[in-house]
């Protein structure tokens, strides 16, 4: 495994080339399924990133299958099912790079910003207006949502402390115009 920081570079440039490329090639041949089917998975970041159909982070950071180990939920929010995942992921995989990736224009957002939706979205909106208070601007409010999820993380689980292994939890966020990533660290 790698580092959390060799992680974080690894993304950066991933991103670099998705930025600079029009097109993106994964190889999902047999070969490659059967590899990963027989020798399991060895993710070098976990992604928790929002549903939106425009983020995508395998593209976003130019991964190939068994690179990622991405957690998708509308708005990025954490509640326990996250929590767990991310355990696994840290604990079981490896990984020690969390990364949770919100995202410019997001809807989830705009609705905790201007709307008081009905139904579970709610859940979503509610957790999103917490962490956002009377921000009103896309970019500022993506940005404390991500905020919002990390503290979430951090103070949730014991493995984000562990120093030996370097587990490292920081936010990002994606400019669906540009494709672009901006690392808050």
């Amino acid at each position: 495994m790698i580092s959390a920081e060799e992680a974080i570079e690894k993304l950066k440039k991933g991103n670099e080339q998705y930025v600079a490329i029009d097109t993106f090639h994964t190889d999902v041949s047999p070969t490659i399924l059967e590899h990963f089917a027989k020798n399991g998975q060895e993710p070098y970041a976990i992604i928790i990133g929002c549903s939106d159909s425009r983020v995508i982070p395998e593209r976003i950071f130019h991964a190939a299958i068994g690179d990622l180990f991405t957690i998708r939920v509308a708005g990025n929010v954490i509640d326990d099912h996250q929590l767990g995942s991310i355990e696994y992921a840290a604990g079981h995989l490896g990984t020690n790079l969390i990364v949770v990736l919100g995202h410019t224009q997001c809807g989830a957002v705009t609705a905790a910003i201007h709307h008081d939706p009905d139904g579970y979205i709610k859940f979503i909106t509610d957790e999103i207006k917490r962490a956002i208070g009377q921000e009103t601007d896309d970019r500022k409010a993506a940005m404390l949502n991500v905020k919002q999820s990390i503290d979430i993380i951090e103070s949730s689980l014991e493995i984000q402390k562990d120093e030996e292994h370097g587990l490292k939890v920081v936010g990002a966020v994606y400019d669906i115009e540009d494709g672009t990533v901006e690392f808050m660290v």
